[in-house]
Parts: structure tokens; sequence; C-alpha cells
């Protein structure tokens, strides 16, 4: 197979997984706290190849970043909906560990846990957060009241470099292995607001406009190989 076969065929493969990242973040726009990412290409010398088919070169998809610049904060007059201005996380326990979120849609559970709306308890300093019965109340600082009873202060952190944080699906997110998180001492937290996304809807969709004509004129090269360039090849070996 001709070398540029690798090329296109690689080219189209790293068109499709920015066509499933761009569908994701367009489906999370709406989100609260989701955060963009961004990826570009690189170069893949298929060694094995390197004496037979010189410019058998793969392109593949580069390391993810996630664009951590801080969506727009809204207010929703909703008690338990929080939003952390400047730099920070949420801590929260799920199945697979602690992870890390700037979705503060929260929700207080029939046992009065305060949880994600999936589900995933909040943290607080000392663990879990459990509300008592009352009204809730959250302080600037992340401290939480219960019927006026301080039920803890959320957990929040920081990464030296959020942006090498991964994703595990929406707004929830892991650090790589090894990488430990910093105790925020000063959080500003905003009761009764929410983060919104920093996903612009319009730039993905203009993204995906061009990537999938990128596509389309990778496809459209194969085709002429395969088609113009080795039929032609074939009916010249046919004739001799």
């Amino acid at each position: 197979m001709a070398g540029g076969y690798y090329v296109a065929l690689s080219g189209m493969r790293t068109r499709i997984d920015q066509l499933d990242r761009l569908a994701d973040e367009i489906a999370n726009a709406s989100t609260p706290g989701y955060k963009g990412e961004r990826a570009g290409h690189e170069k893949a010398p298929r060694l094995s190849f390197a004496q037979a088919l010189d410019t058998a070169i793969d392109v593949t998809t580069g390391s993810k970043r996630l664009d951590t610049r801080s969506g727009t904060i809204v207010n929703t007059g909703q008690a338990l909906d929080v939003a952390i201005d400047g730099h920070g996380f949420l801590a929260v326990e799920t199945p697979g560990g602690v992870r890390f979120t700037r979705n503060g849609h929260l929700a207080r559970q029939s046992d009065g846990t305060l949880t994600t709306t999936d589900g995933a308890p909040v943290l607080g300093e000392s663990g879990p957060i459990t509300l008592a019965s009352g009204e809730v109340q959250i302080g600037s600082d992340g401290t939480v009241t219960a019927g006026g009873v301080v039920a803890g202060k959320l957990r929040i952190v920081e990464f030296a470099e959020p942006s090498a944080l991964i994703r595990e699906g929406g707004a929830l997110l892991r650090p790589a292995e090894g990488v430990t998180p910093t105790e925020v001492e000063h959080a500003s937290v905003f009761a009764g607001s929410l983060e919104q996304s920093n996903v612009s809807v319009v730039e993905r969709v203009a993204e995906l406009t061009n990537v999938s004509r990128n596509f389309e004129a990778l496809q459209r090269a194969v085709a002429v190989l395969m088609n113009d360039i080795d039929g032609r090849t074939i009916e010249s070996i046919g004739r001799r």
C-alpha cells in the first residue's frame, strides 16, 4: 500500500476523534462548570515502514489539554447552587475515588447527604457533608449550615497544572497519577449561583464544519488513490 494511503487514513482517524470531542462539547454546552478541551495534531513516523515506504507518516491526535478559563457566573436563587470565584474545584466522592468538579449544582438526599446531581457525596474538610433539617445556607468561604447548625466547610482544592486534569464524563475530572491537589485556604464562593460552561456553541459549530470538510477532502483523496491511480496501474499492467 502506498504511503499516501497511511497519511490520508490516519488523517481521517484524527478527524473522527475531533468530531467525537466536538459532539461531546456541544452536548455539554449547558452543563454547569463544564470545561472544553483543546488537542492538536502530531506526526507519528511509522518506523517499521521507514525503508520500504518513506512517505508513510501517520497523523495522530496530540495530547489533550483542558481549557480552564472560567465560565460566566449566573444567579439562580437556589440555596444549594454554588460557584467558585477564580481557581479551585469541589471535591466529591465517587466509586472510583475522589474526583473534582466546577459543577456546583448540588442536592440534598433523603438522609441529609449533600451530593452532586449525579449522587456523588460532596466532601468537606472532614469528609462527606451531612445536612440537618432546616434551611441551608452556604457562606462565601464555603461554610455550610443547615437549620442554623454548621454541617461542614466545602473542600475546595487547586492544582499546579489544572489544564492537565483528565475528564471522566461531563464536568467530572481526575488528576493524572501521582498528582496531588492543594487545599485552597481562602476560597471565594458565590451561593445561589452557578458557573456556566466555557464552551462557545458558535465556535464549536464552526470548528465542526471545518473538520467535516477536512474529512471529506481526505475521503476524496483516498477514493482518487484507489479508483484512479491504482485503477490505471492495474489496467496498464493488464495490457502488457
